[in-house]
């Protein structure tokens, strides 16, 4: 193989075919790559193990669904992944009204069972730079506890950044999952990875979802996520969804309950301040 084609330049080239007449670099992983014919792809580098094949079945699985948005796959390899580019507009009420309504419809599509991974997509994948398990489960409180919550737990508590005192807070939650979890759903296709710097506000007045961890879970989950780090208009985002798909009476006070496995990914990665917010949380769970 040719040197260049084991960088960005020699990617972007390979899956669309094009030649490539400028590269302008956006952050250590991530790259555009500018096309003989004028137009503009995306070239991101993965590190983690599984992480390139499990994010493209996941860009597949998300758009199949034919709801929000999401950035066409050029292809990918070992360690390059290659997608449109989505050029950026600003956000706004009605776009996030739509895209809430459009997020309502995707996790309508379902999933196979609780922990699926996407069509063609890995068991062992990664959200961020952290392992993720999907391992299929049919209730979802059991799911969520072992698959979601302890491994990173364990993870955390194995590495110093929780307390034992602490992580007993968290493992009462996992306890009394069932009671805590509000009515039954299926599975919902989630993004899975659904923070703001996921959503991109288009120029063509449409949100779009990059960078997912998608798998089969619960759709609260995903909304917690995009309340954790804040959302543009979250409120008419919430609002389009449930005029879409009303959620169960108490999904508000669930919320610390979805946000525990986030924060807890968080506390293995960055450390000691996501643990607090993790204990903050399982606390708040457990006090409904």
């Amino acid at each position: 193989m040719h040197g260049s084609d084991q960088g960005p330049e020699g990617a972007a080239a390979r899956f669309t075919g094009r030649a490539v007449t400028g590269l302008r670099p956006l952050s250590g992983t991530l790259v555009e790559a500018i096309l003989d014919d004028g137009r503009v792809v995306m070239v991101k580098r993965h590190d983690a193990p599984g992480g390139v094949g499990a994010e493209a079945a996941g860009l597949r699985w998300l758009g199949a669904a034919g709801t929000v948005r999401v950035p066409a796959v050029h292809g990918h390899d070992g360690r390059w992944l290659v997608t449109d580019r989505v050029p950026e507009g600003r956000p706004d009420g009605r776009t996030a009204s739509r895209f809430g309504r459009d997020l309502a419809a995707l996790h309508a599509c379902g999933a196979e069972a609780f922990g699926a991974a996407p069509p063609g997509g890995p068991r062992d994948a990664s959200i961020g730079l952290a392992p993720l398990r999907n391992v299929p489960g049919t209730d979802w409180p059991g799911w969520y506890a072992e698959h979601r919550v302890l491994p990173y737990l364990r993870a955390a508590v194995d590495d110093g950044t929780l307390r034992a005192g602490e992580a007993s807070v968290v493992e009462r939650v996992c306890e009394r999952l069932p009671e805590l979890a509000g009515p039954p759903e299926p599975p919902a296709r989630l993004h899975g990875d659904l923070w703001n710097g996921n959503v991109l506000w288009g120029a063509d007045g449409h949100a779009w979802l990059i960078d997912p961890a998608a798998h089969g879970g619960h759709r609260e989950t995903d909304l917690a996520m995009l309340r954790l780090f804040g959302c543009p208009h979250l409120d008419e985002v919430l609002d389009g969804y449930q005029e879409a798909a009303p959620l169960a009476d108490g999904w508000r006070e669930r919320v610390p309950l979805h946000q525990l496995f986030p924060l807890l990914v968080h506390a293995v990665l960055f450390g000691r301040s996501y643990a607090e917010q993790a204990v903050g949380a399982a606390r708040a769970a457990l006090a409904r």
